[in-house]
């Protein structure tokens, strides 16, 4: 027998391989990894660790461990949430991943054109930003990190989303346990704060989320999702209670908006539900009873929380809200003070504070347009809304229809609080849940239609 060159036991040896060469193993050379599998696996691990961190290191968090993200002070690193170095990192791992970082852009915008309108809306608002020398890190984490999460998200698998999923929930989880332990024991995991500034005498609870209404919005639309798609939790024995827990916790997280949203919601399925089952609807007999034994037990506890206070707090805030309608109302009573020139562009910031301070609106302007048109002027207002409708349009055709009733929370929440007008991830927040959460289903694809192959034809000859 003889060995051609490539086949020499030397040869094979200098590779590291194990191949039987007359008798003798000699060892083989393992194949080096996948270098675009382990660009993979690491934008995967950094957008898992991004989950984590935008659900559980808020703005009051930060200021607790020291970092100045909302307070005066500390360099450029300490402005920008840490989601946000996560994700830029994330981001450019994916330009890289193939050797080709303008086909990767390209490929990323093919298909989601819009988002070049709201990224070109926010450019223009970053050149105001440096033009008239205000801070621009507010618009970064505000604006821009939801999209490059979106972009980011909707460039993996499914199975690669599962890590992204579970962190999600794992995150959501233990807001609440934070928020039940808050309300019961009236203890504070972390100071609320308003910039520097520690507020005192709020019995809402507020998580690592930073501020109670903060954290009822993103339960609630948490609540909506599990009520809304079943997928995202698919055995019912899991789900119901899941739901439930999560459900009471809005009392001890005290958003009114949130709360009576959330309820909506479910007066409006229970209702079609009932239509259906008038209808003729059939439903399994071990469903069904089971579904009438959670309604009374549900009932039952209703009754023993309100007779034992627990919703004394809350209800309260229907019946008191300790200023906040007026507050709205000044709010809109606060452009009235304004010449329409200054209104363009934006008034002083100076004057801004002077203004909200006479005025009693300490905790900020309670409404997302007034509050842009005060910081950024009607033009760049006007410009951000539509780069922000053009987002919620593609975020909305790439997701199921159960995300429009997160849609209208987002609404509601930024016409009746400072919500994303000020510093903050809350916006990123929102759009994980639907981006995760709420995708929309994913059809086979239907192959075409096979051709019928015709009969050959039979000539004349050959029935000679």
């Amino acid at each position: 027998m003889t060995l051609t060159r490539s086949a020499s036991p030397h040869h094979l040896q200098r590779h590291g391989a194990f191949a039987a060469v007359g008798g003798a193993r000699v060892p083989q050379r393992r194949p080096l990894p996948d270098v675009t599998q382990l660009i993979n696996v690491a934008i995967i691990g950094l957008l898992t660790l991004a989950m984590i961190t935008v659900f559980t290191l808020s703005g009051s968090v930060l200021t607790n461990m020291g970092v100045k993200y909302l307070t005066s002070g500390g360099n450029f690193l300490h402005k920008l949430h840490p989601t946000t170095f996560l994700t830029f990192m994330a981001t450019l791992l994916l330009l890289m991943r193939g050797g080709d970082p303008i086909g990767e852009i390209n490929r990323a915008f093919s298909d989601a054109k819009l988002l070049l309108v709201h990224l070109f809306c926010w450019f223009a608002l970053l050149m105001q930003m440096f033009v008239l020398d205000r801070p621009f890190t507010v618009i970064i984490d505000t604006f821009l990190l939801p999209v490059l999460l979106c972009l980011l998200i909707w460039r993996l698998t499914p199975q690669q989303r599962k890590p992204l999923i579970w962190a999600l929930h794992a995150a959501m989880l233990l807001n609440i346990v934070i928020g039940y332990y808050e309300f019961a024991s009236g203890h504070r995991i972390v100071p609320l704060t308003l910039g520097s500034i520690v507020v005192m005498g709020e019995w809402r609870s507020a998580a690592l989320l930073g501020h109670p209404l903060t954290a009822s919005g993103i339960v609630a639309a948490y609540i909506m999702a599990l009520v809304l798609r079943p997928a995202v939790c698919p055995p019912l024995i899991i789900r119901i209670p899941l739901i439930t827990f999560a459900l009471g916790s809005l009392m001890a997280f005290g958003g009114r908006t949130a709360l009576m949203t959330v309820l909506t919601v479910l007066a409006i399925m229970g209702m079609i539900e009932a239509y259906h089952l008038i209808r003729g609807k059939r439903v399994p007999l071990l469903v069904a009873v089971g579904a009438i034994c959670l309604i009374f037990a549900a009932a039952g506890l209703v009754f023993a929380a309100y007779s034992l206070g627990i919703f004394d707090k809350m209800l309260l805030r229907f019946s008191s809200d300790k200023g906040s309608a007026m507050a709205r109302v000044a709010t809109f009573d606060m452009l009235s003070h304004f010449q329409w020139g200054e209104l363009v562009l934006g008034p002083s910031p100076v004057r801004v504070n002077a203004l909200q301070s006479q005025l009693g609106l300490n905790y900020g302007i309670e409404n997302f347009w007034v509050s842009c048109i005060v910081q950024f002027g009607l033009v760049h207002t006007v410009l951000i809304t539509l780069g922000l409708t053009c987002f919620a349009i593609e975020l909305m055709r790439r997701s199921s229809p159960a995300a429009w009733s997160i849609l209208l929370l987002i609404l509601m929440i930024a016409a009746s609080s400072v919500s994303f007008s000020s510093k903050n991830i809350q916006l990123a927040q929102l759009v994980l849940l639907i981006a995760l959460l709420l995708p929309r289903d994913q059809r086979p694809a239907v192959p075409p239609p096979r051709m019928r192959s015709r009969p050959p034809m039979i000539r004349d000859q050959e029935f000679a």
